[in-house]
């Protein structure tokens, strides 16, 4: 599941900038994931809980907002909405040569709330011990 893989990604960027701003917590982070971006929003919020257990996004809300997928084509200028499975061949003419894709891809963080100051209430992150390899 590469959603772990990315809700991980966006815990680390944003815990960075976080503490680069001097926040105590994170309390949301609001992500766009567009139609074909191959993500599935139930499956990163639950990814995005597990990554931010011990961090300063812990408890923090992500909200996501979908991006229809969209084309235009460059021949006869027709626009339409994608969809799933994705249609690339433009409904208007038939090319699909001169198809461009507007929108669906996007996968972006687009804001991030936090608190100022230091998490006071939260308790340090437990020191982890190495796992020993076993023999």
């Amino acid at each position: 599941m590469h959603e772990m893989s990315i809700a991980v990604a966006v815990v680390a960027q944003v815990e960075e900038a976080a503490e680069a701003g001097g926040a105590g917590a994170v309390t949301s982070v609001r992500l766009q994931v567009g139609e074909l971006a191959g993500v599935v929003p139930d499956a990163l919020a639950f990814c995005f809980e597990l990554a931010c257990a011990g961090t300063l996004l812990e408890g923090a809300e992500l909200v996501t907002e979908p991006v229809p997928a969209r084309a235009h084509c460059r021949s006869c200028t027709g626009g339409w909405a994608v969809g799933m499975p994705p249609r690339l061949v433009c409904p208007g003419c038939g090319q699909a040569t001169e198809v461009e894709l507007l929108a669906g891809r996007e996968l972006q963080i687009l804001s991030v709330h936090w608190e100022d100051g230091p998490a006071c209430d939260r308790p340090p992150a437990p020191i982890r011990e190495p796992i020993s390899e076993e023999r």
